[in-house]
């Protein structure tokens, strides 16, 4: 066997596919994942190999039949890994060597974060990189020893010739391999204490943040690289770090990047929402799949954005992309589902990627008729906008105010247009085949969207942001929530089920800190706080003052991770940092206040050296290198003087509220019948109470 072989990766990121109907009757082959409620499990239970759902049964058949286990992870909006199905998977040859040699384990990476996080580990350990499809050999006990993402048919069929051989001829080669593995698996889980007094300094962060500048791609935003991701918390913080150090540098780099992605191809022009990354570095070929969490969070990114600019076009990208989630995305009860693929038939009735979303120039004329040549012009049907195939993508690279006075129409008359081009060219996509809708509920996705909703409530006050937060708030609360205290991850034809990760606990209690802000209605921050407490007895690790990826009570995994790093979501400590930071703020509670800081402290090393991997803790740090305001509100009118001050991008305040007496610990004794009181307070001393908005805003604004 050559080593070299077995280092050998292809590193994808996913993306989505449409898949075959799995209902469809006279099947030649069924396996064990017919059983499962995963769509992405689903996709599979008519391969001819022998799929297995993880699960102890399956793990305790690999022991007994001592056989090697191949540990397939992906998802159902990844069109690598449906690309591998077709080539490897859908193959009797191949299928015949994965039944006879290995105990094969398919597992959805969304519905099990826990199980992809350490064979993912693994990987990077042994080639460096990452992404999915991810495959991964085992010993019979779990233990890996090759790892890889994608492979061709060749090349996967060598692998498990080779390793099937090693494992049958010369398993202690194997045993040894795994045992060095696991052991780096283990040791890239400590995390190193660190005893120093607690001490952040502004002068760290503005050195960290220079040093990030580097990867700034200022021509075109985002950051440096021939693929472009959003990364919409990432650039939160930024626009916070600019706004409070006033750092003009920083965010025009942040509002270049907000334009150039709502007028790139990335956004769906036609019906809204954004795919999950494009291809080149201009934002224009997207992998056309549609996440729930990319969307929720960029929605909270533009509302904020919105309040420091003012820019209507912010605005508009925010109306669009949840008119986008509830036509698309949301279920009848609240919830909201995971994903939308980006492959779908065309018109020769064979997959394709992005088959629904891209244009020709014969169905454009046809469509737009004498409007053609003006829609050409705006949308860029011209070298700049062709993929392949004679596909276009429509991407902007004009503002509508620039073209209106280029081709000399009113900003009215083109917005008019604009809108009439765009209900025509829907109502013709609208009769494609759609792509496949991955229909499960995520408590820790879902949870982000609320945030989503209450950012945009926030910044446009439409009451119907309000509502749909509210629903699916409560939708949690009823069918994610248990009896004893703890979360569900997973949703599914009305079954709650699979234990939550901290992931989950992190998300909903930010939500619901944030539907407290915008309702003033105590119960959310009650809920906060009880879910906090079950994840400081539940998920906490004394050792390293941080939470473990996993419960207490979890089936046990090769290894327990502690996740410090942020990726396209924040990571859960980080959240968890946060949200015991404003907790003890609001219940006056010193021990969340102190396990923020050691929090933090423990991180702040790698923070301030790799920025761009720990935005999240470096924005929690931004709480302590500058003021940081508690505001409460008292008295009859403090619901609508509350609704007031969130018309300003205030990111340093922490906003509590009251129309009556309040025995919440930061509004207690502050009621006063007849009047409403603003007091405003920094570390313990509080200004002399202000009854006018504007008024306590200046005093703010001027610290």
């Amino acid at each position: 066997m050559r080593i070299r072989f077995l280092l050998l990766i292809i590193s994808f990121f996913s993306l989505s596919c449409n898949r075959k109907n799995n209902n469809q009757e006279n099947h030649q082959y069924t396996n064990d994942l017919i059983n499962e409620t995963s769509p992405y499990l689903l996709q599979h239970a008519h391969n001819p190999v022998d799929w297995k759902a993880w699960n102890q049964e399956t793990l305790n058949k690999a022991k007994a039949e001592n056989k090697l286990i191949i540990i397939s992870v992906g998802y159902s909006a990844c069109h690598w890994c449906h690309v591998m199905e077709e080539e490897s998977f859908e193959n009797k040859t191949v299928a015949k060597l994965m039944n006879d040699n290995f105990i094969s384990i398919k597992v959805d990476r969304e519905e099990r974060p826990d199980i992809d996080q350490i064979y993912m580990n693994a990987l990077q350990l042994m080639t460096g990189k990452g992404g999915w499809p991810m495959n991964c050999i085992a010993l019979p006990d779990g233990r890996p020893i090759f790892a890889g993402t994608y492979f061709t048919k060749e090349e996967w069929t060598k692998a498990l010739t080779e390793l099937s051989a090693l494992y049958k001829n010369n398993p202690q080669k194997a045993i040894a391999y795994a045992d060095k593995l696991v052991d780096g698996i283990k040791k890239s889980a400590l995390i190193a204490v660190n005893s120093d007094e607690v001490d952040f300094r502004n002068s760290d962060l503005i050195n960290a943040v220079k040093s990030w500048q580097e990867d700034f791609d200022y021509k075109e935003g985002g950051f440096v690289g021939e693929t472009k991701f959003p990364m919409p918390n990432a650039l939160q913080f930024l626009l916070r770090y600019s706004y409070q150090n006033n750092n003009k540098a920083v965010q025009k780099h942040v509002q270049t990047t907000l334009v150039k992605m709502a007028n790139g191809g990335i956004y769906d022009a036609i019906g809204g929402g954004f795919s999950r990354y494009s291809v080149d570095t201009k934002w224009h070929i997207p992998h056309f799949e549609k996440m729930l969490y990319d969307n929720a969070q960029l929605v909270s990114l533009y509302s904020d954005a919105y309040l420091v600019t003012k820019d209507e076009l912010y605005k508009k990208t925010v109306s669009e992309t949840l008119n986008f989630v509830e036509k698309e995305l949301m279920a009848t009860n609240g919830a909201f589902y995971s994903s939308i693929d980006a492959d779908s038939e065309n018109k020769a009735k064979k997959r394709e990627e992005g088959a629904y979303y891209v244009w020709n120039e014969q169905e454009l004329q046809s469509l737009l008729k004498s409007d053609y040549p003006l829609f050409q012009k705006y949308f860029n049907v011209n070298e700049n906008g062709i993929w392949e195939n004679n596909n276009y993508v429509l991407f902007k690279t004009q503002s509508d105010k620039d073209f209106s006075l280029k081709n000399k129409l009113s900003q009215a008359d083109l917005e008019a247009k604009v809108k009439q081009w765009k209900q025509i060219l829907l109502q013709a996509r609208n009769t494609r085949p759609r792509p496949h809708l991955d229909n499960k509920t995520l408590t820790s996705w879902n949870a982000l969207m609320i945030k989503g909703y209450v950012s945009a409530y926030k910044a446009f006050k439409n009451p119907h942001y309000k509502e749909i937060a509210l629903r699916n708030a409560n939708f949690i609360v009823t069918q994610q929530l248990q009896k004893d205290g703890s979360l569900n991850h997973s949703y599914k034809d009305g079954k709650s089920s699979i234990v939550g990760f901290s992931e989950d606990y992190a998300t909903v209690i930010d939500a619901f800190i944030a539907v407290y802000q915008i309702t003033l209605d105590e119960k959310w921050l009650a809920k906060a706080k009880q879910l906090t407490d079950y994840a400081l007895v539940n998920f906490w690790d004394k050792k390293s003052n941080l939470f473990y990826f996993t419960s207490n009570t979890a089936t046990a995994l090769i290894a327990r991770k502690i996740e410090i790093t942020d990726n396209v979501i924040p990571c859960a400590n980080s959240i968890l940092a946060h949200n015991l930071f404003l907790l003890g703020h609001y219940y006056s509670d010193a021990t969340y206040t102190e396990t923020a800081q050691h929090m933090l402290n423990n991180v702040k090393k790698s923070a301030l050296e790799s920025p761009a991997e720990y935005y999240n803790w470096l924005d929690l740090m931004l709480n302590y290198t500058d003021n940081y305001f508690e505001v409460a509100l008292s008295g009859n009118e403090a619901f609508d003087k509350t609704v007031q001050l969130q018309s300003y991008y205030l990111p340093n305040i922490l906003i509590a509220g009251a129309t009556k007496e309040s025995n919440l610990p930061i509004l207690e004794n502050r009621f006063v019948d007849n009047e409403t009181y603003i007091y405003v307070c920094v570390n313990k001393a509080c200004k002399m109470p202000e009854t006018d908005v504007a008024t306590a805003v200046a005093k703010i604004k001027s610290n």
